[in-house]
């Protein structure tokens, strides 16, 4: 399993600042931080106030935590070279004009898409787990699915969105969900049956490439791995560690065998994504076993009861729990946002706090 994380750079006192190419320079610098392995690096986003990190492969939660910290840390001393700093927020709280990094495909896609383009200042979490074949990937997909809002729900770390507050825990997923493949899906099936959507979309000539495949869980395009793409960056490292961690116990479920319960309909899982959105932990979540709303904490205990045995074998129960347990107590990055403003934070108070949590060492 590997994470991604997309963070924003901004200035010291808390504003976005263009200065991801400046940074990247400095990155690519540091022969250090090269490896033969897939991922570790550091690589530009479709905005120049953003860049993205990654992991290596990790079996051991530990390990994966360990270098999520180190990543940040790491990226945190490249922004410093350029006059800036990182940020782990889903979106920033203040208005800001955001620019599209000066890559040719990237400025088509801005041209393209226009205000929806114009729009995608959001920072992401990506979990990738390592799949045997694609019809390995698509069951994964396929039972997975369900579980996608309770992801996005752990994960919530947007409520402001230019200079107001959204009235969301996960703002990002909505400005997200504008791109025209964004989203849950339906089941695929199998290998074919995912490759033939794929092609479909290409054929209509609405994006411009499969690397526009936006889908909340999908086959990656670059390693072989399934890609879970619905979460916000997490304020805090453990968190994102958390939802490799899931994710893995839901790849490692679906795998397992067993009766496969209904699938739901896209346009049920749609609304449950939506009302993830919405209330993050703070209220009811739709149950992905009785489609009925159910505290979050009941939502997301019924995701652990159903990776258990998965964890149980990786040996990662204990610590899931316990971060889950930590997650629901402290709340997500939406509700400590919330918790700051109540004590009279501003924009970029707001911002600079989120700067030393998302490089704490702990």
């Amino acid at each position: 399993m590997g994470v991604e994380e997309e963070f924003l750079l901004v200035t010291p006192e808390g504003r976005p600042t263009a200065v991801a190419p400046t940074v990247l320079r400095h990155a690519a610098l540091d022969e250090e931080a090269t490896s033969a392995e897939p991922g570790g690096d550091l690589e530009k986003e479709f905005k120049r106030e953003q860049v993205e990190t990654s992991t290596h492969p990790r079996t051991d939660v530990r390990e994966l935590l360990d270098e999520i910290r180190a990543g940040r840390a790491r990226t945190s001393e490249y922004a410093r070279l350029a006059g800036a700093e990182i940020a782990a927020l889903a979106t920033a709280p203040q208005e800001v004009e955001s620019t599209v990094v000066p890559d040719r495909r990237a400025q088509e896609i801005r041209a393209r898409f226009a205000m929806t383009a114009r729009d995608q200042l959001t920072c992401g979490c990506h979990v990738h787990v390592e799949v045997g074949d694609d019809d390995e990937g698509v069951r994964i997909l396929d039972h997975l699915r369900r579980w996608t809002p309770v992801l996005l729900a752990l994960s919530a770390n947007s409520p402001a969105w230019q200079g107001s507050h959204s009235g969301y825990a996960s703002y990002r997923s909505q400005v997200w969900g504008r791109w025209p493949t964004a989203g849950p899906t339906a089941p695929f099936g199998d290998a074919a049956g995912y490759r033939r959507v794929i092609e479909e979309l290409l054929a209509s000539g609405t994006i411009l490439d499969d690397g526009m495949v936006y889908f909340d869980a999908r086959l990656s395009a670059r390693y072989p791995t399934v890609e879970v793409r619905v979460a916000d960056v997490c304020l805090d490292a453990a968190d994102a560690a958390l939802q490799a961690v899931l994710v893995r116990g839901l790849a490692e479920t679906a795998l397992a065998g067993g009766a496969e319960p209904p699938q739901p309909r896209t346009e049920l899982l749609r609304a449950a994504t939506w009302r993830a959105a919405h209330s993050g932990l703070s209220g009811d979540l739709v149950s992905p076993t009785t489609g009925r709303p159910s505290p979050a904490a009941d939502v997301v205990a019924e995701l652990l009861a159903h990776v258990r045995p998965a964890l149980e074998a990786t040996g990662d129960l204990e610590w899931a729990e316990r971060q889950t347990a930590t997650v629901l107590l402290r709340g997500n990055g939406a509700i400590q946002q919330q918790a700051w403003r109540a004590e009279g934070a501003d924009d970029d108070e707001v911002v600079r706090r989120a700067i030393a949590r998302t490089i704490s060492p702990h």
